[in-house]
């Protein structure tokens, strides 16, 4: 038997429709489809081309993956830890013009509510609970994947959008036919891209661990790589501009146009061409 988790969700808005959501005290929703009879959590709605499903979980992994029809789902799963409560985790939904953001909230260390909120607004910590909460996500072609945990790995397959993802100890891996951002810091990033039409800087980023990204052949970036303790490869022509040595380069391949930064400090850099 299911246990009983309360749901938040904040005020729906322009652009997001469709949206349905299941905790174990709410009414059976008419028309909704379970999933994982044994998920904590679930949710399922739709949303427009170019708008963002936002996980945010402080402990446990991410695994996101194209969907095959055209709703977003999420579920998610607790574990308990070796302290706290895993009844004391909830979960919020939180829709917005820009998609919907959902979060596993934690209880607070200082006593004030956490909060959730799109992109890097909101507060999200916790206190003596280390219950473990895996999240699933099934992403439909044209939705971009916005993905993040503290604790946990995260990984993003064959999304149909663009994907920014990140973590602190865990590794990433993830391939978008759109572009990728990543960042963790004790973890390996492996990055495939389908389109190199991003704006501003795009950066892959890590402490401990090296970094491998794929690139379209007829990518044209702006390339600053750097390593402390580790090499350097790639697949494509590049023109050195300013500083170049074993551990630290700036070039240009193809036309350039875009900023690309890759950098770590324990671990290699691989540049290459296609997947």
């Amino acid at each position: 038997m299911l246990r009983a988790f309360p749901v938040v969700v904040a005020a729906a808005v322009i652009g997001v429709s469709a949206m349905q959501f299941r905790d174990d005290t709410a009414q059976p929703i008419t028309g909704f489809t379970v999933a994982d009879q044994s998920a904590d959590f679930e949710w399922q709605g739709r949303l427009r081309a170019g708008q963002s499903i936002e996980i945010k979980g402080i402990n446990g992994p991410i695994e996101a993956m194209r969907a095959r029809g055209g709703d977003v789902s999420v579920s998610a799963v607790k574990r308990a830890g070796e302290k706290g409560d895993p009844n004391d985790v909830t979960f919020e939904v939180v829709e917005h013009d820009a998609g919907v953001t959902i979060c596993a909230m934690y209880p607070s260390k200082d006593g004030r509510p956490n909060e959730c909120a799109p992109e890097g607004r909101g507060r999200m910590n916790v206190k003596d609970n280390d219950t473990k909460v895996s999240f699933t996500v099934q992403v439909p072609d044209g939705v971009n994947l916005v993905a993040g945990t503290v604790n946990g790995d995260v990984e993003a397959s064959e999304i149909g959008g663009d994907v920014h993802v990140h973590t602190v100890n865990g590794d990433v891996e993830a391939s978008a036919s759109g572009h990728v951002r990543a960042s963790t810091v004790n973890g390996s990033i492996e990055a495939s891209m389908g389109r190199a039409d991003w704006t501003g800087d795009l950066s892959l980023t890590t402490v401990n661990g090296g970094i491998s990204v794929y690139l379209p052949d007829d990518v044209g970036a702006r390339v600053s790589a750097s390593t402390v303790n580790g090499g350097m490869e790639t697949d494509f022509p590049l023109t050195v501009q300013g500083r170049f040595g074993p551990r630290r380069l700036e070039g240009v391949i193809g036309g350039g146009g875009r900023d690309l930064t890759l950098s770590t400090v324990n671990g290699s850099i691989r540049l290459h061409r296609g997947t």
